[in-house]
């Protein structure tokens, strides 16, 4: 059978409009984009997305470096949970407001990421996330995501969807646990993800993971971005009271995947470190706190959040700058 000619267009770049990335969560969740959150069954990742989407229907961050001026819809569709006995719930002991979270009524059809429902529902509702959980159940009949063109044919209609409209469209995805012994099953379970075409695509991707030695505590970390430099990894806490975002978190990926404990909580480590200090001195000079915290391997960034938390204060004397350190030993 012979193939139908495709008409030849070309695009000048002289006429195309340059424009800046924007973002619901710098550098982890980009708008018009696709972003991945990705780990093992029961790590967290429906838990962790639904209080965001609870904090955009109030017009509220999670965390600070989230983007959010107003209130604003969201769309979650979930293939595992039932709506009225789970996702609800859920919902509200996370504190949402549900008249901004929606859901695409499948009860006459089963939703597909090709479905044109998704593009009248974010048209309709101008709706700025999209939430697919899992990836796996939105595939449609017959599709095999492990199949390059398919899945690839499949995430470029999605990601046009996403810049057409400007919204971030989060795909939810369990990860195969990868086979051997968790020590060294890390680089495998890296492979396993990154054969999927959906990766290529996906500007993001967040992995979500248990900590070892942590049973209540989940890691957030950055292990794809295409757009910007890789996010500070970050945590929360998951309790019976709910759930609890502690932000940055000294983790890498390897541990994660691995199943290794983290080397030291550099966050109580830097804590600790300017304690002793406290007890030998009023005020150090903070170019000495910062030489002395990356000798232990404690990054500016955490000493810093340490130095919030500890109620510490800066002074400027003679152009140079201290750290009083008499909070410290009110604490």
């Amino acid at each position: 059978m012979e193939e139908q000619k495709t008409e030849l267009k070309m695009i000048r770049m002289s006429e195309v409009q340059s424009q800046e990335v924007k973002w619901l969560w710098y550098p982890f969740i980009p708008y018009g984009k696709l972003t991945i959150i990705q780990g093992d069954p029961g790590d967290g990742k429906t838990t962790l997305v639904l209080n965001i989407a609870a904090k955009l229907s109030k017009g509220e961050h999670l965390d600070n470096d989230m983007n959010v001026q107003e209130s604003v819809n969201v769309i979650y569709q979930t293939a595992e949970d039932g709506l009225a006995d789970t996702v609800k719930p859920r919902l509200e002991l996370a504190g949402a407001d549900c008249e901004k979270i929606l859901v695409i009524d499948e009860s006459d059809k089963s939703l597909s990421m090709a479905d044109e429902r998704l593009e009248e529902a974010i048209a309709k509702t101008r709706a700025k996330v999209l939430i697919l959980d899992p990836i796996q159940a939105y595939l449609g009949g017959g599709m095999d995501m492990n199949r390059a063109n398919e899945a690839r044919d499949m995430t470029k209609k999605l990601g046009a969807l996403a810049e057409k409209y400007q919204c971030a469209i989060l795909l939810i995805g369990h990860m195969n646990k990868a086979s051997g012994n968790k020590a060294s099953g890390n680089k495998a379970a890296y492979r396993e993800m990154s054969s999927i075409d959906f990766f290529a695509v996906a500007r993001s991707v967040l992995l979500v993971g248990r900590i070892e030695g942590e049973p209540n505590t989940r890691a957030v970390v950055q292990i794809k971005n295409n757009l910007a430099s890789f996010g500070y990894p970050k945590a929360f806490m998951l309790s019976e009271t709910g759930f609890h975002w502690l932000g940055d978190y000294e983790i890498t990926a390897d541990e994660v995947l691995g199943g290794i404990a983290p080397k030291a909580n550099k966050l109580e480590q830097a804590k600790q470190m300017l304690r002793e200090l406290a007890e030998t001195t009023n005020m150090v000079q903070s170019n000495e706190i910062f030489e002395m915290a990356d000798k232990q391997g404690i990054s500016k960034r955490t000493l810093e959040n340490a130095k919030k938390e500890l109620g510490i204060r800066a002074k400027k004397i003679n152009n140079s700058w201290y750290w009083e350190l008499d909070a410290v030993k009110q604490r």
